[in-house]
């Protein structure tokens, strides 16, 4: 009977139990596919909670600036309304000082209407009276306005002589009854006309030889024409003022 080698069983090399001769240990999952499903269906549950969160967040930071936005819009508006209700109730107080200007406007208007054409006949009756030379004096005066809104004729003594043809045009007529010494004089009198603000058209009508007991006169009747420049001008602009 053959006895067991001793010597070679114990020379032989020997492996620890559990050791792997490759040095990698394989990874095996012992769990159940359900665990798994139920953990990764959480993990995404939770970023799209987070998801859910941050666009709460976005849209209450929109909604309260939004909120704030028409808050302040809100308050411009009441202080806007405000201020024209002052406004208006300022406005309503200065009715009567509106009602004042327009008839003040009224009676301008109606002024520039009646008074716009005025010929300041006193003034040229002062001008005239410096103006007849030594050796003229005047016997008669006769002015005739034909603008709109005049007051008619303005008497003089004696009787108006008719007026020339060649003064048909203009705002009026004024005509002129005199004495003179002589026909120069007769002259000197139409240049005095002439040099007058608002005579045109100077002219005479008749220019004839007489007496007065010895003494040899001219007896003579001129006229002028009454242009724009007559005009006073004192109330053209009053419903400016």
């Amino acid at each position: 009977m053959t006895q067991p080698n001793i010597a070679d069983e114990t020379a032989a090399p020997s492996q620890p139990v559990g050791t792997a001769k490759t040095g990698t240990l394989a990874v095996v999952n012992l769990l159940p596919p359900e665990i798994y499903e139920a953990a990764r269906f959480r993990r995404l549950q939770l970023g799209l909670g987070c998801v859910g969160l941050a666009a709460v967040a976005v849209v209450g930071a929109l909604t309260y600036q939004a909120h704030h936005s028409v808050a302040a819009a809100k308050e411009r508006l009441t202080q806007a309304q405000t201020q024209e209700t002052t406004l208006q109730s300022q406005l309503n107080g200065l009715q009567s000082v509106r009602d004042v200007y327009a008839q003040v406007a009224a009676k301008k208007a109606m002024l520039t209407n009646a008074m716009g054409n005025e010929v300041r006949w006193s003034t040229y009756l002062t001008d005239l009276s410096l103006r007849v030379p030594a050796n003229v004096w005047l016997t008669n005066l006769s002015a005739t306005e034909s603008v709109p809104g005049a007051t008619g004729t303005v008497p003089a003594a004696g009787a108006p002589g008719a007026p020339s043809p060649l003064l048909a045009t203009g705002i009026g007529t004024v005509q002129f009854s005199g004495v003179a010494f002589s026909h120069d004089d007769v002259a000197t009198w139409l240049d005095a006309l002439a040099k007058e603000k608002g005579f045109t058209n100077v002219y005479f009508s008749s220019s004839t030889k007489g007496t007065i007991g010895a003494r040899p006169v001219v007896n003579f009747v001129s006229q002028v024409t009454l242009s724009q420049a007559a005009l006073s001008g004192r109330y053209l602009n009053a419903s400016e003022g």
